[in-house]
């Protein structure tokens, strides 16, 4: 089970929400969100309700403003809670929408798309075992975005604007 606390203040003061699984509306609690301590587990926050927007992976931890959390502005209007198994990992990438094209299969991070199959963007992906986060740029920056068990035969089923997947890590306690 995971705790998350979300302040209206920066610093951990002001009005305050916990919260120990997913919410898919925060902002009828808070007008906002400046700082967050992850008491437990792990959690991806979301800058707009029903889990949209830009995300953002936080594990235990303080975040005492939103740069912590590498935001641009205090907006949080939802989180995932995400459970972080030892594994196994599994996930099967496309080159093309709905599975189509070169498939990779891939059991542990990556810190280069490009470098370890030669591809910039992936399509679709199959995932068959635990979660992952897909990074825009190679080494696990730019926006993320969560990929849990399932098939998505869309680059924008998973929230992404575009099909650039530059890296992807495992969600484990590290």
């Amino acid at each position: 089970m995971g705790k998350i606390i979300f302040y209206e203040d920066k610093n951990f003061s002001g009005r305050h929400f916990e919260c120990s699984n997913d919410c898919a509306d925060l902002m009828c609690r808070l007008n906002c969100c400046n700082s967050i301590k992850v008491e437990s587990g792990s959690f991806m926050i979301y800058e707009k309700p029903n889990y949209t927007g830009n995300q953002y992976y936080l594990r235990r931890g303080e975040y005492p403003d939103f740069h912590h959390w590498l935001s641009a502005n205090d907006s949080v209007s939802s989180c995932h809670l995400i459970p972080t198994e030892p594994g196994p990992f599994s996930v099967r990438l496309y080159e093309r929408i709905e599975f189509g094209g070169q498939m990779m299969d891939l059991v542990d991070d990556c810190p280069s798309i490009m470098d370890r199959f030669h591809i910039n963007d992936i399509f679709s992906c199959n995932v068959t075992d635990g979660n992952w986060l897909f990074y825009e740029h190679p080494n696990y920056r730019g926006r993320m975005y969560l990929i849990r068990p399932r098939e998505y035969k869309r680059f924008s089923e998973w929230g992404g604007r575009s099909a650039r997947v530059g890296s992807i890590r495992r969600i484990m306690d590290y």
